[in-house]
């Protein structure tokens, strides 16, 4: 399965930002690298990635977004893991992706402006919160899910893809350097087919990313 395969990202070794220094190019040169054909068609599996998004029969769908979200997010913070030593408040004070800012909004409704480090602490907090409340995400069988259920997992699919649209937008020379282009975007196919399947993104939230998408897809 395509969270296997992206799971090899533990094996990897980590480096330094001098042991690559030498691979970076200047961010004119660098812009843009995530859709060049060398880069933006590798994948790390050969399956086709609709076919895996797809709701097997005899399980339930609420049960099938519930699973998915669970891999997606060990996922996307592992490989948000591999590149925060370069995800710092002076390289990255806003959360940006492809010239769109984020605010962190709290459960007051308040909004917080904060640096991409920040702003990727708070998904992975918020997300971990999620996935253990047993209100939301229930692992004793016949315990039904809630009916807010469609409208937390909206929300927390998109704050996945804020971060996958940073690393793409502000960490491609880094994320290159360390070979792991293949794995980002595998993994980024995947969540988005897996969010069209079940309406979890509307076209208001990934219009940031439409070329990009659109050369992955």
């Amino acid at each position: 399965m395509v969270f296997q395969a992206i799971g090899r990202l533990l094996g990897y070794p980590k480096r330094t930002p001098s042991s690559f220094k030498s691979q970076q190019k200047t961010p004119a040169e660098g812009e843009r690298l995530y859709i060049e054909a060398g880069y933006a068609k590798t994948r790390i599996i050969d399956s086709d990635l609709q076919t895996l998004v797809t709701l097997p029969e005899g399980i339930s769908q609420q049960e099938w977004i519930a699973t998915n979200a669970a891999n997606f997010f060990h996922h996307v913070n592992l490989i948000y893991e591999v590149i925060a030593e370069f995800c710092t408040p002076r390289c990255c004070p806003t959360m940006v992706a492809f010239k769109t800012e984020f605010v962190w909004m709290d459960d007051k409704g308040r909004k917080m402006k904060n640096s991409a480090q920040q702003y990727a602490d708070y998904v992975i907090l918020s997300g971990q919160k999620l996935l253990m409340d047993e209100r939301v995400f229930p692992t004793k069988y016949g315990k039904p899910f809630p009916r807010s259920f469609e409208s937390l997992v909206q929300k927390f699919f998109r704050h996945l893809f804020h971060i996958l649209a940073h690393i793409y937008s502000a960490h491609t020379q880094e994320i290159i350097a360390l070979e792991l282009h293949s794995h980002l975007n595998t993994l980024y196919v995947h969540l988005i087919l897996f969010c069209k399947e079940f309406e979890l993104l509307n076209t208001k939230d990934t219009a940031i990313a439409e070329h990009l998408t659109k050369h992955m897809l």
